[in-house]
């Protein structure tokens, strides 16, 4: 199973996305209101998908946040999640985010995005479901 993190300001955009990832067969394995509680989560929790919006990046440097999260987490799936499209947004892919996702597509386009996503994680990181309970292999 895909493992998702959501980082949004907002509970209802959280709560909208937790439910599609459920529909998904993807599990919710975390959620932050801000950049700062992403950055330290994410690395720690095994997230194949990491959701953020674009709005809770630092303003002064995107891509430095995006960088210093790569550091713990490099075969973490990065999606930003935008409002709406203007080139700053569309920014978003050069600053090291695997995928864009426009808060105002359809749900139907938001599941592909997210399917497509889900396809690219690393097979090497899935292998944690066949871990026995005591963290030793199979």
């Amino acid at each position: 199973m895909t493992r998702v993190y959501v980082a949004d300001a907002k509970p209802e955009e959280c709560s909208a996305f937790r439910l599609l990832l459920l529909d998904l067969n993807m599990e919710v394995v975390g959620e932050a209101a801000d950049w700062f509680t992403a950055l330290v989560e994410v690395p720690i929790g095994s997230v194949d998908i990491l959701l953020v919006d674009w709005d809770l990046l630092p303003n002064n440097a995107p891509n430095v946040a995006l960088a210093e999260l790569r550091k713990g987490c490099p075969s973490t799936v990065v999606i930003i999640l935008i409002g709406h499209l203007d080139a700053r947004k569309q920014a978003a892919l050069s600053i090291g985010a695997d995928v864009f996702i426009s808060k105002s597509d359809s749900p139907e386009r938001v599941a592909e995005h997210l399917r497509t996503a889900a396809a690219s994680v690393p097979i090497a990181i899935s292998i944690r479901q066949f871990q026995m309970s005591d963290g030793q292999n199979l």
